[in-house]
């Protein structure tokens, strides 16, 4: 492990705050948070290559995230354990399959730290030891 990974919930949500924090003090544009693909969970394209890893980015209090439209179900129960963020964007381009979600959250590094880690596992379906990078800040 590197201080940019992790693979532990407690680890995962440690990075993810740190990041968070990182990102506020620098005022950078935005952090992104990225996880190994998983071909059994995410998927093949017609070549029987994986897709791409999930992400998520963060953006001074906008999460940024793309979604298939079961995952957007899933973020959305999810949502309802964190009232405090609310969709303010969906986009759903006709040449792409999936919908890019914005989500204003206005909270402290931990609560979206927390919100980070259980997005990957809830709504992107990774297990409980799955690695996270941070690999922009």
């Amino acid at each position: 492990m590197t201080r940019f990974e992790a693979n532990t919930p407690a680890e995962r949500r440690k990075l993810f705050a740190e990041a968070v924090t990182a990102h506020r003090t620098r005022g950078s544009p935005f952090l992104t948070i990225t996880v190994e693909s998983d071909p059994e969970v995410d998927g093949t394209d017609d070549d029987g290559d994986p897709l791409p890893e999930p992400w998520i980015q963060f953006a001074e209090k906008t999460f940024n995230l793309d979604v298939t439209d079961a995952e957007r179900e899933r973020l959305e129960a999810l949502l309802d354990d964190f009232r405090e963020f609310r969709i303010d964007e969906v986009t759903s381009p006709e040449e792409s399959e999936g919908t890019n979600v914005r989500i204003t959250a206005r909270s402290d590094a931990n609560r979206l730290a927390g919100f980070v880690d259980r997005a990957f596992v809830e709504v992107y379906g990774r297990d409980d030891d799955y690695r996270a990078w941070v690999t922009q800040i």
